[in-house]
């Protein structure tokens, strides 16, 4: 029973990413994004994880959706081509599909590699990334905040001179 489940929320988590690919709306995208992060909130469910199930609701879909629909709200429309003039999509379609095609050789490679000493573990590889690359990992993270504000306020010097 877990598996039929398992398979219609895989298949509703896909829908809805599609939908945010294809709608050229972009409010039905936002709301094709919600879809699919409710759907993976209810395979954590099933997967026993009620407190990922229960954050994937509320930070993602709840406050991140709503700042993504205040952000479109807020956003001067006039000032931006519309989505259905861009005429790149080929290159993204070959982009998704290059993609696919390394997730699912690495995936394939990983499944028929036997387990030696060389191939960490998943523990092994959350242990060393809070112990051993902890400094480089928060470096990361505040030359990505400093990158934040920095377009912050060139974007708001753009907006002054107006």
């Amino acid at each position: 029973m877990s598996w039929v489940l398992f398979i219609l929320l895989a298949v509703v988590t896909l829908v809805g990413g599609v939908g945010v690919v294809a709608t050229r709306n972009v409010v039905h995208a936002a709301l094709s994004l919600l879809v699919s992060l409710l759907a993976v909130a209810g395979i954590y469910l099933i997967l026993f994880a009620e407190f990922l199930a229960l954050v994937q609701v509320l930070i993602y879909g709840g406050a991140i959706i709503i700042v993504l629909l205040f952000a479109i709200m807020l956003t001067r429309s006039s000032e931006y081509p519309r989505i259905s003039d861009n005429r790149q999509w080929p290159i993204g379609l070959v982009a998704a599909v290059g993609l696919l095609a390394v997730l699912a050789a690495s995936f394939w490679i990983s499944q028929h590699q036997s387990a030696g000493p060389e191939s960490p573990a998943l523990g092994n590889l959350a242990n060393s990334l809070f112990t051993r690359w902890a400094i480089p990992f928060e470096v990361a993270s505040l030359v990505l905040l400093v990158a934040l504000i920095g377009a912050i306020i060139i974007a708001r010097t753009g907006e002054d001179e107006g």
